[in-house]
């Protein structure tokens, strides 16, 4: 709950704009550091999810390693106080700059999605007399029960190595002199709360393991991804379960002598401590619908509109104790630009002020420039 001096400051301030709250991304970290230390894992920030610069600099300092999907947030999580040796780089399409600048930085591991990514790498790092350290990220085909567009774990996804490549991609690796196998990556996708799906990862990790250790193979480290969820029906369930993730994978996960564990977390790390704070233009009443148009919409946050994705939000300045029925909607031209539809809220008016909560994932990243509306810059707890 939001105190009323609180309020105060933000309705000072222009809108629309992301809002973080930087005791409870403290609080999380620490959640998910200890739970993690418990079983020795190790943990890799996935900086896709938000790469603000004060949330990059706290987890840095907080001890994580980075998740990148690019060679500027390679190139930005050094910056901004990963260790080299933390960064993991991943992704689909690594493109020839990106992978030389990931080899003149000497990060700690490739996570490669095929053969002739695998090639590539080889032959760049050739060049520059280098070995580069590799993980394989197989497609284990795990359902992760979750949106269709955030899956990844399925053999119709266009990501990992299939099972039937993995002879293919032996015989590859022999040939690949500047190449060295670190580890296997497993990604099965996001937003997962069925934990359950976590342990047929685990199962099939076991699997796979144990086809790599039939050929005398055995590499030194597991990565498990990410994709634990967060709960945006109740925000006040603050930090995920992380206690029994890990314990899944403690106790389903067959390891070898002196392997270490890894995973990626992004979501269930910053999701809950980031809100969009909007004002109200207008209100329009109708017959059938009473629309309140926001001064944010989907260039500020795509997800409702992307991924029919649910975010609470309330009304943090009206008094009324009247409930009407609203369709939340923002300023664009375009009928799919809507929050929510039939939400019960307080009467609500002009320039009255809304927080969008669970947005500090995949929120403020995912902005655009269409219409060429503006953001205004993040705030942040411990400055106001």
């Amino acid at each position: 709950m939001l105190s009323q001096n609180k309020i105060d400051q933000l309705s000072a301030l222009p809108t629309p704009f992301y809002h973080y709250d930087m005791g409870l991304l403290e609080k999380t970290i620490n959640f998910a550091k200890s739970e993690a230390n418990k079983y020795g894992f190790h943990l890799h920030y996935a900086v896709k999810a938000n790469f603000n610069q004060p949330i990059l600099n706290l987890l840095a300092k907080s001890g994580f390693g980075a998740d990148c999907v690019s060679g500027r947030e390679v190139t930005l999580a050094i910056e901004s106080g990963f260790k080299a040796r933390d960064v993991v780089f991943a992704g689909v399409g690594k493109s020839d700059v990106e992978i030389n600048t990931a080899l003149d930085l000497d990060i700690f591991c490739f996570n490669c999605e095929g053969i002739m990514e695998i090639e590539v790498i080889n032959e760049l790092a050739k060049a520059k007399g280098k070995t580069a350290e590799i993980a394989l990220r197989i497609n284990p085909d795990v359902n992760a029960n979750t949106h269709k567009y955030i899956t990844t774990g399925l053999k119709e996804n266009k990501f990992g190595i299939n099972m039937w490549e993995l002879d293919a991609v032996l015989d590859t690796l022999k040939n690949c002199h500047n190449i060295k196998l670190k580890g296997l990556h497993f990604h099965i996708g996001s937003q997962i709360t069925d934990l359950t799906s976590f342990k047929n990862l685990a199962t099939k990790i076991n699997k796979i393991q144990e086809w790599f250790f039939s050929r005398q193979i055995k590499v030194d480290v597991i990565n498990a991804g990410g994709g634990l969820g967060i709960d945006y029906h109740n925000p006040d369930n603050e930090i995920p379960n992380f206690e029994e993730y890990f314990k899944i994978f403690n106790d389903f996960l067959e390891l070898r002598p002196g392997q270490e564990v890894h995973f990626e977390l992004g979501r269930s790390i910053v999701g809950q401590c980031g809100s969009l704070v909007s004002r109200v233009l207008y209100i329009k009443n109708g017959i059938k619908k009473n629309f309140a148009i926001l001064d944010a919409g989907m260039t500020e946050l795509i997800r409702p509109m992307l991924y029919q994705a649910h975010h609470e939000m309330t009304n943090i300045t009206s008094k009324s104790i009247e409930i009407e029925k609203y369709d939340v909607v923002g300023p664009i031209c375009e009928s799919t630009d809507c929050f929510a539809r039939d939400l019960e809220l307080p009467v609500t008016n002009r320039n009255d002020l809304f927080i969008i909560k669970s947005a500090g994932a995949y929120g403020e990243v995912m902005a655009s420039n269409y219409n060429l509306k503006t953001l205004h810059p993040g705030v942040y707890s411990d400055t106001i």
